[in-house]
C-alpha cells in the first residue's frame, strides 16, 4: 500500500473480497458480464418519458420514496401488478412487491434474512456467477442439482432433499432460474414446476424463484411463473429491468406475501432505490414496453444466430452447445483436453473476455465450458471475436485442428 495511504493498512478487514485495478475499459472482444444490446435501448423514448414525469411529479423528489413509501414508486408496482399477471400469471397487489436496487439486491435481501453461516440451500449445478460468489460470501453450503434440456431435474431434487432430510437438514430454499435458465438458457416446463412446488411442500421448503430473463424467450410465451402456481405462500419471487430494458437502469424488484416482505424491509436501508428511474419507467412502460421486447427480442434472437454461425466455421464440431429458446448467453461445451480457465486467461491476453466455466457452474465438468454472452458486441465483433478465440484455443490446446476449421 502507497506511504499516503499507510493509515489504511491494517483497518480493512480481513474477509473482504482482494482489491481490484482500477477500470481499463471493456476489451476489444467483450463476451462477459450481462449487457444487453446497445441499439435496443429506447433513448428517445425514456427521454420523453422521464421530462413527462418530472414536468409532473418532480417535486416528489423532496421526499424519499416519492410519496409512495418505502417499498418503491407506487405508479411503477402498479405497472408490475399488470404486467406479472399478463405475463406470468401472478396475482398480487402492489403491497407484494417491493422495488429494488437491481435483482441482486433483492437477492441480497433476501440471503441476509435467511442464510447464517453453514445454512444449507439447494441451487442448480450450472448457475448464475452472482448466485455462487454470495453463498461463498455467507459461508453457505450448497447442494446442487444437476440440469438437463429441460432444467433441474426433479428426480434430482427429491434425491437431494431426501439425503438432506437424512442427515437431519432441511434446506433454508431451493433456489432456481426456471425461464431462461443462466447460463445454460433452458425453460422448465410447467409440469416440472408443479413438481418442485410438491416437492417443497413434501419438505417443507421454501423456493427462491428467479425471473429476470424471462421476458426474452424468442416466441414470447412462456410457462406460469412457479409463483403463479403456488397456493401455499412458499414462494418468494424476483425480477428485473435490467434484460427487458437496459442494465444500468438497476431496478428490479420481489414478489412476496406481506410477511415475507415485512422481514425484508428492514434490511434495505438504503433510504430507497433510484427514484428517476422508476418515474421514467412507470411512464414509459405501460404504452411501450410490449413492442421494445418484441423488437428486442429479434435483434437477440439475430445475434444468437450470428454466434452460432461463428462458432460453426472457427471450431466445426469441436464444440457442443444447446441452442437456447431465449436470452442473451450461449453455454459451450469444449472437448475434454481444453481446460477453460487456461484457455480464458490466454483469451484474455489476446483482448477477449469470455467466462470460464467455473465461475457459473459447480459441475464436475464445469473447467470444459465457458458462458458467452452475445448481446453486446456487434455482429462483426462476434465473428472476429471468435475466429481469434479458436485461434488463441488452437495454439494452446492443439483444438481445434487448423485443416478446415479455422478460415477467414
Amino acid at each position: 500500500m502507497e506511504e499516503s495511504h499507510a493509515a489504511f493498512a491494517n483497518a480493512f478487514r480481513q474477509d473482504i473480497p482482494p482489491p481490484t485495478a482500477p477500470w481499463a475499459g471493456f476489451p476489444t472482444y467483450n463476451f462477459v458480464g450481462g449487457h444487453n444490446a446497445a441499439e435496443t435501448v429506447p433513448v428517445d423514448e425514456l427521454i420523453a418519458a422521464v421530462t413527462a414525469r418530472l414536468q409532473n411529479e418532480g417535486r416528489t423528489l423532496a421526499t424519499y420514496s416519492l410519496e409512495s413509501g418505502p417499498q418503491g414508486y407506487r405508479p411503477l408496482r402498479s405497472f408490475l401488478v399488470d404486467r406479472l399477471k399478463q405475463d406470468a400469471g401472478i396475482a398480487c397487489t402492489e403491497d407484494e412487491i417491493l422495488i429494488t436496487s437491481g435483482s441482486l439486491q433483492g437477492m441480497e435481501l433476501i440471503n441476509a434474512a435467511m442464510l447464517s453461516p453453514g445454512d444449507t440451500v439447494v441451487i442448480e449445478e450450472e448457475n448464475y456467477g452472482g448466485v455462487l460468489s454470495r453463498l461463498k460470501r455467507r459461508q453457505a453450503e450448497i447442494a446442487a442439482v444437476p440440469v438437463d434440456h429441460d432444467g433441474m431435474r426433479m428426480d434430482a431434487l427429491a434425491e437431494t432433499l431426501e439425503a438432506l432430510k437424512a442427515r437431519g437438514i432441511t434446506p433454508k430454499y431451493i433456489y432456481t432460474i426456471p425461464t431462461v435458465q443462466n447460463p445454460t438458457a433452458t425453460v422448465m416446463p410447467e409440469d416440472r414446476r408443479r413438481e418442485m412446488l410438491r416437492l417443497a411442500r413434501q419438505y417443507n421448503v421454501p423456493v427462491f424463484e428467479d425471473d429476470c430473463y424471462a421476458n426474452l424467450t424468442w416466441d414470447g410465451e412462456r410457462p406460469p411463473a412457479i409463483h403463479a402456481l403456488d397456493t401455499d405462500g412458499c414462494v418468494v419471487y424476483i425480477g428485473s429491468f435490467s434484460k427487458s430494458i437496459a442494465p444500468a437502469l438497476r431496478v428490479g424488484y420481489v414478489v412476496a406475501p406481506w410477511p415475507v416482505l415485512a422481514q425484508l424491509l428492514p434490511l434495505k436501508t438504503d433510504a430507497g432505490s433510484g427514484a428517476i428511474e422508476q418515474m421514467m419507467l412507470a411512464e414509459y412502460c405501460p404504452a411501450h414496453f410490449d413492442t421494445h421486447v418484441k423488437r428486442q427480442r429479434a435483434v437477440l434472437k439475430d445475434k444468437l444466430d450470428n454466434l452460432i454461425e461463428a462458432l460453426s466455421a472457427a471450431f466445426g464440431t469441436t464444440v457442443e452447445f444447446r441452442v437456447p429458446r431465449g436470452g442473451i448467453f450461449l453455454w459451450v461445451r469444449f472437448p475434454e483436453a481444453v481446460d477453460t480457465a487456461r484457455l480464458c486467461k490466454a483469451a484474455a491476453e489476446a483482448g477477449i473476455a469470455v467466462n470460464p466455466g467455473p465461475e457459473w457452474s459447480v459441475a464436475g465438468d464445469a473447467n470444459r465450458c465457458i458462458r458467452i454472452c452475445y448481446a453486446n458486441p456487434s455482429k462483426d465483433v462476434v465473428r472476429d471475436g471468435i475466429l481469434k478465440l479458436a485461434e488463441v484455443c488452437h495454439a494452446t490446446f492443439g483444438v481445434p485442428e487448423r485443416s478446415g476449421n479455422i478460415s477467414r
